[in-house]
């Protein structure tokens, strides 16, 4: 294998590998701007529906108690599950990408009942009673989604007068959601989690073409550079050192010794070109004597 193609192999293994880990890199810092820009966007939901959850709790749903009987039960009016989850679906209706699910281990509303992954989730709240907050990617039907959870713990005895004792709930209760599920809440329990899911699906797969299209790019780059270094070593390099290689046979071989070298350069090639110049010239005046 001659100089030029194992340099040309060299380079091609830089400059593949430089716009491979361009690529990688690229891809790498856009799914971080992704996560980042999805995380921000979580927080702020995540932090109004709090917010309007405990504004009920603290302003609204002390006055209701007063003005309704024991038995009453207007799910709309009394519930904070019941609020969140209807103002997040208005929320959802007008603006697509997210979701928000009370998943919830014995739920009233089975529609809040938590998933596999959910439950895994609840679970790592109730091990870690210190544990407040988790976020991160996460897949679901086969789309990504960045997520931020907060424990559901009962801390309230308000909380058991709808899901303690069965026989203590509301009658209008049990009527609406029955007595098999929602019942047998425990003071300090952990029954389930507030999560946001913001899709990050559209945000990944625009990272990853960025991605592709910059190592194309790279890749196109490569091409053309490595196309102009074969063209400069074939003309300035690998020829006069073929023609230079050639003078030196003949001139060994005592051929065409009258004929100068014809190569005069200010670079190491033109060195070569001088150093056999005063060969043959030394050859030329040996034969004439």
């Amino acid at each position: 294998m001659g100089i030029r193609s194992r340099f040309m192999i060299i380079l091609a293994v830089i400059f593949g590998t430089a716009t491979v880990l361009i690529g990688v890199a690229s891809y790498k810092f856009s799914e971080r701007s992704a996560l980042a820009e999805a995380r921000s966007k979580g927080d702020l939901i995540f932090n109004y529906i709090l917010a309007n959850r405990d504004f009920y709790r603290g302003k609204q749903q002390p006055l209701i108690m007063e003005v309704f009987e024991k038995d009453r039960f207007y799910p709309e009016l009394m519930s904070d599950f019941v609020l969140t989850r209807g103002t997040f679906d208005i929320f959802k209706g007008k603006l697509g990408g997210y979701d928000f699910k009370q998943a919830t281990l014995n739920p009233l509303h089975q529609p809040n009942k938590a998933d596999q992954w959910e439950r895994e989730l609840i679970a790592t709240f109730a091990k870690d009673p210190a544990l407040k907050a988790r976020e991160g990617l996460m897949e679901k039907n086969g789309e990504s989604f960045f997520y931020m959870a907060n424990p559901i713990r009962v801390s309230e005895k308000d909380c058991l007068r709808c899901h303690g004792d069965v026989t203590d709930a509301p009658k209008d209760q049990v009527e609406i959601y029955g007595t098999e599920n929602g019942y047998g809440w425990k003071m300090g329990e952990t029954v389930g989690a507030y999560v946001v899911y913001v899709s990050v699906e559209k945000a990944l797969a625009e990272a990853r073409k960025g991605a592709m299209v910059l190592y194309l790019i790279g890749a196109g780059c490569l091409l053309v550079a490595l196309v102009g270094i074969w063209i400069f070593m074939d003309r300035f390099i690998v020829n006069p050192i073929v023609q230079l290689s050639g003078k030196a046979e003949e001139i060994s071989l005592g051929k065409n010794i009258e004929e100068g070298v014809g190569i005069k350069r200010n670079d190491e090639i033109g060195a070569l070109a001088s150093a056999i110049e005063r060969l043959r010239m030394s050859m030329v005046r040996i034969l004439k004597r």
